[in-house]
């Protein structure tokens, strides 16, 4: 067993791990113009955030965004940088992970070796690392950084590198590379997880795989049919194969869940179709490919969702890549088997309005899941502890 699975619940035992992905941000996962949307107001954030944390969820996920998708509603346009984020939420949780997702080409390794080490102690070594290499060319224009797309990844190996290091402990040592060269790097305290805190990828070209498969704990990628998972996941085992390891892979849902079928499908036309950001969707997706590099064409675009049980349709207001989950508290619990069943280890989960909704879903499909075997149920006094 890992030993950072003392501390860290995504080293847990639960067959099929749940998160919330992008709370952090205006808008969440959804591109559209409904009222209802999430305006991530700080209060709310640490309200979900608490009850995931209560409900045994194992993970919160944060966006790291410096400019949003533009359009009517300009999606993302107003988010909290995940650092400082992480380490607060994880100063007012118990027992869930706390990633931050830090953009390789902004932040040197030596920043985030201790930045990570702080979030560490703070959560008692429940921290973890989203590694982004970068792909959105207009966000860094306001820092005065060009990404490369021909060797983005290679340098995000060799920052990597330089950050797990670091956290070893140990001696000062110099670093001469080929994207850094560095002297007399050193950091204290190092984290309590060992060797270092979880670190997750989300690549899904071809090179973001390789990069995930060299650097990563865990892989979260695009997948938005059961039908997709068996070659994505021969795919991602091939590019870990080469490095002599074997990862989790977990997809990014947007949940629809209500009582009814009926209700939950025509919700979800109002906000992603009706609704929808069309303006913001194109901009998303004429700067999503921009950056892919000869490298990475071949998966540069995530595949069209489907949305609904009845049409399949591809609605415009919601996230390129996401697998949608929508229906009642049965269906949900039945798709997420589905994924358990493909070899799926989890899936991150976002909302509408995350704070008005995830109670339902919580309360609903999680005793779901421990009937099927998928969770285990979370104690009372676990559950007081950390809503209390």
């Amino acid at each position: 067993m890992d030993p950072r699975a003392a501390t860290n619940p995504m080293f847990g035992p639960n067959r099929f791990k749940l998160g919330v992905f992008s709370a952090n941000c205006d808008g969440g996962l959804t591109i559209s113009l409904a009222p209802e949307r999430w305006r991530a107001e700080w209060d709310d954030i640490v309200a979900m955030c608490r009850l995931a944390d209560a409900a045994g969820l194992e993970f919160i996920l944060p966006v790291a965004k410096w400019r949003g998708y533009q359009g009517q509603a300009n999606i993302y346009g107003k988010s909290y940088e995940t650092l400082t984020h992480s380490a607060a939420i994880g100063a007012l949780t118990e027992r869930i992970c706390v990633f931050a997702t830090v953009h390789v080409p902004l932040v040197t390794p030596a920043f985030a070796a201790k930045a990570m080490a702080t979030i560490d102690h703070v959560t008692h070594g429940r921290a973890g690392l989203n590694i982004v290499c970068g792909w959105n060319q207009p966000e860094f224009e306001l820092h005065g950084v060009t990404i490369d797309p021909e060797t983005r990844y290679e340098h995000g190996v060799e920052w990597w590198r330089i950050w797990a290091k670091l956290l070893e402990g140990g001696s000062e040592f110099d670093w001469e590379g080929e994207f850094f060269q560095l002297k007399n790097l050193q950091t204290d305290p190092i984290s309590i997880q060992r060797p270092r805190p979880l670190v997750m990828s989300a690549g899904f070209s071809p090179k973001g795989r390789d990069f995930a498969a060299q650097a990563a704990d865990a892989l979260f990628t695009t997948v938005t049919e059961h039908g997709q998972v068996a070659n994505l996941l021969a795919d991602v085992h091939g590019h870990m194969a080469r490095h002599g390891r074997s990862l989790p892979i977990y997809a990014m849902s947007h949940i629809v869940c209500r009582p009814s079928r009926r209700e939950a499908e025509e919700f979800f036309h109002y906000f992603a179709e009706e609704m929808a950001d069309v303006e913001g969707r194109a901009y998303h997706r004429g700067h999503r490919g921009a950056v892919a590099g000869s490298g990475n064409r071949v998966a540069a675009r995530p595949a069209e969702n489907r949305f609904t049980r009845a049409t399949g349709r591809s609605y415009e207001g919601t996230y390129p890549g996401t697998f949608p989950l929508v229906g009642t508290p049965d269906d949900i619990a039945a798709e997420m088997a589905a994924m358990s069943e493909a070899g799926l280890a989890g899936t991150s989960v976002a909302f509408l309005d995350y704070l008005k909704e995830i109670p339902y879903f919580l309360q609903e499909v999680l005793p779901r899941l421990e009937r099927l075997g998928l969770r285990a149920p979370v104690s009372a006094e676990a559950q007081n502890r950390a809503s209390s």
